[in-house]
């Protein structure tokens, strides 16, 4: 359900306006509403978000360093220049890895560059040089080198260039060549990579040092965040206050819920500051807080995947709680794999952390929902318990939903095909009352008359044709009521489905007759599809049977064909395994998306689901004391 809101006009005296936003942060229970045009950014405002960029980059690279083993060590400051000290250490500690690296990375192409010429003496090379004995490094390709070349000596080729020096003196001056100068390194390879040696010895020391530093900090680093977060949402706050009497008296606006309205007041009061409270209207953009059981709370996520409902509606939660854990059982349709969910689930629970544990929660239900849907369709990893002939499954075998056991009895119909639309028909007329209950909340009981008598007139029908086509007698007396409720119905649907339209008698009239030939076509055509939608319950189910099935065959058909004993069973268990690993996670997908699919249009449709609604976030602190 969803909580009910008041909505709060605050009135403050610009002088007291910044006291009075931390004494409302520190309540935390009010959220405040922003306008209409959007909040304008101010230089200040964006310096911070960019911060807060900043701040968050640089926590996702400490949280790299960090292994699955290494455990943060706990906050030890909340000053927030302190924290932004530590963070600029941190940067320039990264920055200086860097800085490493790069330079590693040059001298290694270095390296690799001056390798070719061997161990040389740049000394020697100049002392030559002073005695008039020029030295010249230079490559070509190796087809085009000639080693008679006068005063030419090769050092090395590579497959494709030659490498060689040529030496002139004035006396003997090298043959003039065609061929590239090479330039030389002020050291040859092996002192570059003496250090490189020592640069990644000093990098190593100082990715430790980094990391260390981020096991120290990184909680610190998080409350930085935290206290930007707090930053930002009291500009927010202040950008989202209107002003007025010259910019003496601040207008500030917002929801509480009722249930936290009691620390709210106690701190008005105590400030002394004017306020005014009231009932927000239907047409208010109302933030939604949502206050369900622990059981529908589960399946909040899968709800707000579409969207939050919008206060003057009802929330869908509850309602389709049970139909998509029942969708989902009979979509993925095989005990076994039920029964895998569910101890998998079972077993991790109190492993994972607590924000994680309600999805957890909502796969052991999911897990139970198959293991059930598994049972009733006699279908157990593939195997189809009706088939079998154990002698502990001969008493209660035939009471498996199987066509072996129930086909003949429908007139050759399935009888899980049966069930899907047997489900869809109760799921669609639950949708219509909700969406009648949801008229009559929003508008008044008369506005909801005429989707009534759809319910009651198409139910009736049904119960007046269907129930004696089934081979039900009904009574006289019931029959007769049962016509009844149809004419009335008929009515109401013909004569009252626009009431405001009967301001003007002649043509309220005419335009109810109008649409209720149109909404006839909708409901007939919407019904029809709406309802064959979910015979892909059955469908679902039923292919990942049969493919669990073919898998089965498939092992012990492939097994018994390896003649080596004991092969043959790692055969069989190696197709067993892949086959319905492969199996279980395409249903899984399957059973995820198809009963979204029937929740987010067959039933939303029906239930006629508005959404749009915006998530309660009151204003309060993040972070801790500054």
């Amino acid at each position: 359900m969803i909580s009910r809101m008041t909505r709060y006009d605050f009135l403050v005296f610009h002088a007291e306006y910044n006291s009075f936003l931390k004494k409302l942060r520190d309540v935390g229970v009010l959220h405040v509403t922003q306008p209409n045009e959007g909040i304008q950014e101010t230089d200040e405002l964006l310096q911070k978000m960019q911060l807060k960029s900043a701040v968050s980059r640089t926590i996702e690279h400490a949280k790299a360093l960090l292994s699955k083993e290494d455990s943060p060590s706990v906050r030890s400051t909340s000053v927030f220049d302190e924290g932004i000290a530590l963070i600029n250490d941190f940067d320039s500690k990264e920055a200086e890895i860097n800085r490493i690296k790069t330079e590693i990375n040059a001298l290694c192409s270095l390296s690799a560059q001056m390798s070719v010429w061997g161990v040389f003496s740049p000394e020697r090379l100049a002392t030559l040089a002073e005695n008039g004995i020029k030295v010249d490094f230079q490559s070509c390709p190796i087809a085009r080198f000639n080693p008679e070349w006068k005063g030419v000596f090769e050092i090395s080729n590579n497959g494709a260039t030659t490498f060689f020096v040529k030496v002139s003196t004035p006396s003997e001056p090298a043959e003039d060549i065609e061929a590239d100068s090479v330039q030389m390194a002020n050291r040859d390879y092996k002192h570059i990579d003496e250090e490189i040696a020592k640069l990644k010895s000093e990098l190593s020391s100082c990715e430790n040092e980094l990391k260390q530093f981020a096991i120290a900090n990184l909680e610190n680093f998080n409350e930085v965040l935290l206290q930007i977060d707090d930053l930002i949402n009291f500009d927010n706050v202040l950008l989202s206050t209107a002003h007025a009497a010259e910019n003496t008296v601040m207008l500030l606006e917002g929801y509480c819920p009722d249930e936290c309205q009691d620390a709210l007041k106690t701190m008005l009061e105590t400030e002394g500051v004017y306020y005014e409270s009231h009932q927000p209207k239907l047409t208010d953009n109302v933030p939604i807080k949502l206050k369900n059981n622990a059981f529908s709370r589960l399946f909040e996520p899968i709800m707000k995947l579409y969207s939050l409902p919008n206060y003057s509606e009802l929330d869908p939660t509850p309602f389709i709680a049970p139909f998509f854990m029942l969708f989902f059982g009979l979509c993925l349709g095989d005990g076994g794999y039920g029964l895998i969910i569910l101890l998998l689930c079972t077993l991790i629970k109190n492993k994972v952390s607590s924000g994680k544990r309600d999805l957890i929660s909502l796969g052991q239900w999911l897990g139970a929902a198959t293991l059930f849907a598994g049972l009733l369709t006699g279908s157990f990893f593939g195997v189809s318990l009706d088939s079998v002939t154990w002698p502990w499954l001969a008493n209660i075998k035939h009471y498996f939903l199987t066509d072996a056991n129930y086909k003949a009895q429908l007139g050759g119909y399935s009888p899980m095909m049966i069930l899907a639309v047997v489900i869809g028909l109760v799921q669609i007329f639950f949708g219509m009352a909700v969406n009648s209950a949801k008229i009559i909340k929003q508008h008044g009981i008369k506005y909801a008359l005429a989707p009534i008598a759809w319910i009651t007139g198409l139910l009736g029908t049904a119960a007046c044709y269907g129930l004696p086509a089934l081979g039900i007698a009904i009574p006289v007396i019931l029959n007769y009521i049962f016509y009844a409720l149809i004419a009335l119905s008929v009515l109401l649907i013909v004569l009252y489905n626009s009431p405001d339209s009967y301001s003007n008698p002649v043509g309220g009239f005419f335009k109810n007759i109008g649409s209720a030939l149109w909404a006839t076509y909708n409901m007939a055509t919407g019904l029809l599809g709406d309802t064959l939608s979910y015979i892909r319950l059955f469908a679902l189910g039923l292919t990942g049977s049969i493919l669990g099935s073919v898998f089965n065959q498939l092992a012990f058909q492939f097994g018994g064909m390896v003649p080596v004993p004991g092969l043959d069973w790692l055969v069989i268990l190696f197709i067993l395994i892949f086959g319905h690993s492969l199996n279980f996670g395409l249903n899984m997908i399957g059973a995820f998306v198809h009963p979204l699919r029937l929740t987010f249009v067959e039933y939303y449709k029906n239930s006629g689901f508005e959404g749009g609604g915006q998530a309660y976030n009151p204003f309060h602190k993040l972070s801790a004391e500054k």
